[in-house]
C-alpha cells in the first residue's frame, strides 16, 4: 500500500468515527444542558456547597461566577506549584518560579495549556494530577457551560436568566467528561500509554550510555488533555513523545478525541433550538474550514520548495516520522483548529506557508471546529454577524433564529471579534520593543515574527501550542503571555454571557421574505466567507511579514 494511500485511509477513518458519534454524542449532550433532574451525587455536591441548584442566574450572575471560580482556581494552581517540592511524589522537582508559576496556573485554568517547561523535570506528579489534570476537566467544562447559556439566550423568550453555573459545571463534569475520560484512559492504558507512580530510573543503554525513562500517571490526563482541547503535554515533546502516544492508533484515537466534542456540539445546537438544519450549516461551514486547512497543509508539506527540502524528498524536518507528513499535518491542523495545542511534530519546522496555515487557524478564532464550547459561540458570533450582514445588503432588520439582531447585540458581537487581535497584535508590537523579548526569538528574518506572532496567537485564542525557537520561559513572556491568555479568555466569555443576556430577553419574531434563511448553502457559503475576510482583514499585515514572505523566499 503507498504512503499516500494509506494516509487517505487514516484520514477517511477519523471522518468515520466523528460521522458516527455526531448523534448519539451531540443528542446526549443536548440533554445534559436540558435536564431539570440531578444525580444523588449531584444533589450531594449541592447540599455540601451549598448551591441552589433551582436558582436561575443572570447573565451577569453566571459572568461572576466564571470569573469567581477562575480566579479561585489560579491561585489555588499557582499555590500548589510554588509548594511542590514538599507534596508527595515530588520526584526532586523544585518549587516553581513565581512568574513561571503564574503563567501555568493561568495556562490550564484558561484552557490553553501553554507550557514554558518540560513536564518531566519541572512537575511532580501530585501537581501534575491534582493540579493540571483537574483544571482539564474544569476548564473544559467552563467553554462547554457558557456555550449552553448562549443557547439558552437564543432559545428562551422574555427573560434576563440562562441556568445556573455551578449546576452547569457540575453536570457537565460528571456525566460527561468524566465518565469518557476514564473509559478512554483504560484504553489508553491497554494501548501503551503507561500509567504509574513509578520514580524515574536510570537505565544503561545497548551503547552504554545512560538514559533515565520517566513514569507518572499519563494516562488519565491524556485522556482529557484530548477530549477536552486541553493540550498539555506530560512530557516536553507532548504527543510525539513514545509513552503519551506509542504507535498509530493512539494517535489517531487522539486526533479523533480533540474532535469529538466540538464536532458534536452542532448537533446539540440543533437540537436544543428546535431545528436539525441549523446544526448542521454550523457544522458544515466547521468541515469545510477544517478540510481546507487539512488540504492547504498537506500541499504546501509535500511541495517542499527549496533544495535540502527536493535532496530530502519532502519537508521531514521535526514532522512525526513515525506517521509520515500528511498524518502529522492532519494531527496539527486539528490541533491548532480546536484549541488544542498538543503536537507530534513541531510546527516551527513546518515550511514558511505550511506554518503560516497552522497560525491562520489559530487567528480565524479557532471555530473549525474550535474549543469544547468555545469553537461553537464562537462560530456562533460569526453568524450573527453573518446575518446581520445580510440585513445590511436587502435593508431588512436581521433576524437569527428569529432574535433580533440590533445595535445592542452587534456591540457585544463586534467587541469579541476585536478582542483577540487586539491582545495578539498588541502583545506582538509590545514583545518587539522590549530588547530581553526580542533577544528571546532565536531565529533571524520572517521566522522570528512568525515566533513572536505564533506566541500570542497561541495564547490569546487560548490554544498552548508554540514555534519551537522562542525562549519563551522569561520574566517578561511569562507574565504577558499569562496576560494575554487570561483576557483572550475571560473578555470574550463575559460579551458572550452579555449577548446571551440581550437575546433571551427579547420575544421571537417571525421569519418574512427578507430574512435570510439560516440552514441553506447560501448562508454557509457566506459565513465561511465572513469568517475568512474577518481574519484576513486583521492579520494580512502581520501574516505577510511572517510566514508568507518566509514562504515566498
Amino acid at each position: 500500500m503507498s504512503p499516500a494511500l494509506a494516509a487517505g485511509l487514516q484520514i477517511a477513518v477519523v471522518v468515520a468515527v466523528l460521522a458516527l458519534i455526531h448523534l448519539p454524542l451531540g443528542d446526549y449532550l443536548a440533554r445534559v444542558f436540558s435536564t431539570t433532574t440531578d444525580s444523588r451525587v449531584e444533589r450531594g455536591l449541592y447540599r455540601a456547597l451549598r448551591i441552589n441548584p433551582r436558582a436561575d442566574q443572570r447573565w451577569t450572575t453566571y459572568l461572576v461566577a466564571v470569573v469567581a471560580f477562575s480566579v479561585v482556581s489560579i491561585l489555588l494552581l499557582w499555590a500548589l506549584l510554588a509548594i511542590q517540592s514538599w507534596l508527595p511524589f515530588a520526584n526532586g522537582t523544585p518549587n516553581m518560579p513565581a512568574a513561571q508559576g503564574f503563567n501555568t496556573a493561568v495556562s490550564f485554568v484558561t484552557n490553553t495549556n501553554w507550557q514554558s517547561y518540560a513536564g518531566e523535570s519541572a512537575l511532580g506528579y501530585t501537581v501534575q494530577a491534582i493540579g493540571l489534570t483537574v483544571q482539564n476537566f474544569l476548564s473544559a467544562a467552563v467553554g462547554m457551560a457558557v456555550v449552553a447559556a448562549l443557547i439558552r439566550g437564543l432559545v428562551r423568550r422574555h427573560t434576563d436568566r440562562l441556568g445556573n453555573f455551578w449546576v452547569d459545571l457540575t453536570r457537565i463534569s460528571l456525566r460527561v467528561l468524566l465518565p469518557l475520560s476514564f473509559v478512554i484512559a483504560m484504553v489508553f492504558v491497554a494501548a501503551g500509554v503507561i500509567q504509574n507512580l513509578s520514580a524515574p530510573t536510570a537505565i544503561t543503554t545497548i551503547a552504554g550510555s545512560t538514559q533515565t525513562l520517566p513514569g507518572g500517571l499519563v494516562a488519565s490526563q491524556e485522556a482529557i488533555k484530548e477530549l477536552g482541547t486541553n493540550g498539555g503535554g506530560y512530557f516536553n515533546a507532548n504527543s510525539a513523545h513514545p509513552f503519551e502516544n506509542p504507535n498509530a492508533v493512539t494517535n489517531l484515537l487522539q486526533i479523533v478525541l480533540m474532535l469529538a466534542i466540538p464536532f458534536s456540539l452542532p448537533r446539540t445546537f440543533g437540537v436544543l433550538v428546535g431545528s436539525a438544519k441549523q446544526g448542521y450549516a454550523i457544522l458544515t461551514a466547521m468541515a469545510v474550514l477544517w478540510g481546507a486547512a487539512l488540504a492547504a497543509t498537506i500541499a504546501v508539506q509535500n511541495a517542499h520548495p527549496g533544495l535540502a527540502l527536493q535532496a530530502a524528498g519532502a519537508a521531514t524536518e521535526g514532522q512525526e516520522t513515525r506517521f509520515g507528513i500528511p498524518i502529522s499535518a492532519l494531527f496539527s491542523v486539528t490541533t491548532t483548529m480546536t484549541s488544542t495545542g498538543a503536537v507530534d511534530s513541531m510546527h516551527s519546522s513546518y515550511t514558511g506557508l505550511g506554518g503560516g496555515v497552522l497560525l491562520l487557524n489559530m487567528l480565524l478564532g479557532e471555530i473549525a471546529p474550535g474549543g469544547t464550547g468555545s469553537g461553537l459561540y464562537g462560530m456562533l458570533i460569526l453568524a450573527i454577524v453573518t446575518v446581520f450582514v445580510a440585513g445590511l445588503m436587502v435593508g431588512r432588520t436581521p433576524t437569527y433564529l428569529g432574535k433580533r439582531i440590533g445595535g445592542t447585540e452587534m456591540k457585544f458581537a463586534a467587541g469579541y471579534l476585536l478582542v483577540t487581535p487586539a491582545v495578539v497584535l498588541l502583545g506582538t508590537a509590545t514583545a518587539l520593543l522590549v530588547p530581553s523579548a526580542r533577544e528571546a526569538v532565536l531565529n533571524t528574518g520572517p521566522h522570528a515574527l512568525s515566533e513572536i506572532v505564533y506566541a500570542f496567537g497561541s495564547a490569546g485564542n487560548n490554544n498552548g501550542s508554540a514555534f519551537a525557537g522562542l525562549s519563551a520561559n522569561s520574566d517578561f513572556y511569562n507574565i504577558a503571555l499569562a496576560l494575554a491568555m487570561l483576557i483572550g479568555r475571560l473578555l470574550p466569555i463575559a460579551l458572550v454571557l452579555g449577548l446571551a443576556g440581550s437575546l433571551a430577553q427579547q420575544g421571537v419574531r417571525p421569519d418574512d421574505s427578507g430574512t435570510l434563511p439560516t440552514y441553506r448553502p447560501q448562508f454557509v457559503t457566506m459565513l465561511v466567507a465572513v469568517v475568512l475576510l474577518v481574519a484576513g482583514l486583521t492579520y494580512l499585515p502581520a501574516l505577510a511579514l511572517g510566514p508568507i514572505a518566509e514562504g515566498l523566499l
